[in-house]
């Protein structure tokens, strides 16, 4: 299936309080995103950069978005090995390293999920079909960095 999907969002800033961009320390760094028919999330750079330590920030995002794209991903193909999942948790991490001029870029992510399987001899495949899952993971495939995967399979009886 060769197809191409379309995904729209607004970002706004709210943090002018009231000098714009006069100087780094005149202006907050919170912002809303809205996607249509969704409840907005409210965002913020990191602490470390003067932002809203209570609100979202973009690097938080980036893991949580390749994290639950693994996840789906993989639901579907336990679903299609009939490999039955009852639960499923992941503590996923990330690196960002700033370089000496101020730039940074993430140097790897690392997902670790815990998956509970139905019966014990699901879980050989449980634990492979997670290569497979970031094989096709559509934001695992758009970064230029390495995604660890430390999966845990256990089981339910």
């Amino acid at each position: 299936m060769k197809k191409d999907f379309n995904y729209t969002a607004t970002v706004i800033w709210t943090g002018n309080n009231g000098k714009g961009t006069l100087n780094y320390n005149s202006y907050e760094r919170s912002y809303t995103m809205n996607i249509n028919n969704k409840p907005p999330i409210l965002g913020s750079s990191d602490a470390a950069f003067k932002g809203d330590g209570t609100k979202h920030n973009p690097e938080e995002l980036l893991i949580t978005a390749i994290a639950s794209c693994h996840m789906l991903w993989y639901l579907h193909l336990c679903s299609e090995e009939n490999v039955i999942i009852t639960a499923y948790q992941d503590g996923v991490s990330g690196v960002m390293k700033i370089d000496a001029n101020g730039k940074g870029s993430f140097s790897k992510v690392i997902l670790n999920p815990t998956v509970t399987v139905l019966e014990a001899s699901m879980k050989e495949k449980a634990i492979a079909l997670h290569q497979k899952a970031n094989e096709y993971c559509f934001i695992a495939n758009s970064v230029n960095f390495t995604i660890e995967h430390n999966p845990i399979c256990i089981d339910k009886s």
